[in-house]
């Protein structure tokens, strides 16, 4: 199962509008389709991505991974039980750090 917090639709939604202006209509929706993808390939295998090892408490399990043909994108998310929960989506040249509220940890 994969669960989609309100960043990582957020985000999705961004990425898309961004790609859609800019790479256009096509690869916008080439985009979703292969983040939908990477999502399924995640709840199937959920500790595929790299773990961040990080020190507060909340965000120990947190990994990272790159969407499918989309390499600039990453997915953070928290394994699961039953999959994944989708925190963010973001751009690797993004300050993910700050976004992510982790700049101080």
């Amino acid at each position: 199962m994969v669960r989609k917090r309100e960043g990582a639709r957020r985000d999705l939604v961004e990425h898309f509008v961004y790609l859609a202006e800019n790479a256009g209509l096509d690869v916008a929706e080439r985009f979703l389709s292969n983040a939908e993808a990477t999502f399924g390939d995640l709840a199937q295998q959920p500790r595929i991505g790299a773990p961040l090892n990080l020190q507060r408490p909340e965000l120990v399990n947190l990994r990272k991974w790159r969407i499918k043909d989309f390499d600039n994108h990453l997915v953070f998310y928290e394994p699961r039980p039953d999959g994944v929960s989708i925190v963010r989506v973001l751009h690797a040249a993004s300050d993910w750090w700050g976004l992510l509220g982790l700049a101080d940890t």
